[in-house]
């Protein structure tokens, strides 16, 4: 095992996860008003927050392993693994996927009703900045790596 391959790239990445498994326990979304319904929970939740554990049953999952990526693409270069793609490529493209999830589920789709009294809360910004973290960290791991170019025609 080889701990000095590990670059600032993975470890950006490596604490993006960390902090995205910790922003899914965290409040997400805040209540305005007691008409207000979210996840479930009934009328009569004025003012309180609500993590993404607690409101969004599936993509709690989805978030958890997108948090777990950065740690496997260390473990990948601690341990000096063959991959048939460039380190980091993977992992980017899971951060890029876990901040798509995020903004959607922020703006596009967010749970509760009325969506006007559902306010956004600061983990769901955490995340945010998670995600990005780890999208930057891979990022950074795979342009590290030059690619070996072949001539046209070749596989």
């Amino acid at each position: 095992m080889h701990f000095g391959d590990l670059r600032w790239g993975e470890v950006v990445a490596m604490v993006g996860g960390a902090l995205l498994a910790l922003s899914v326990f965290l409040p997400w979304y805040e209540t305005g008003n007691a008409n207000a319904t979210i996840g479930g929970n009934g009328p009569d939740i004025a003012n309180q927050g609500f993590s993404a554990w607690d409101v969004l049953p599936v993509w709690r999952f989805l978030l958890l392993l997108a948090a777990i990526a950065p740690f496997i693409l260390a473990w990948i270069i601690v341990r000096e693994h063959r991959l048939s793609w460039p380190r980091g490529e993977l992992t980017a493209v899971v951060g890029l996927t876990a901040l798509t999830l995020i903004l959607v589920k922020g703006f596009i789709f967010k749970p509760g009703e009325p969506t006007g009294q559902i306010s956004l809360s600061y983990g769901y910004f955490l995340a945010l900045i998670a995600s990005i973290l780890i999208l930057i960290g891979a990022f950074v791991r795979s342009t590290e790596i030059g690619r070996t170019r072949k001539p046209p025609g070749v596989l």
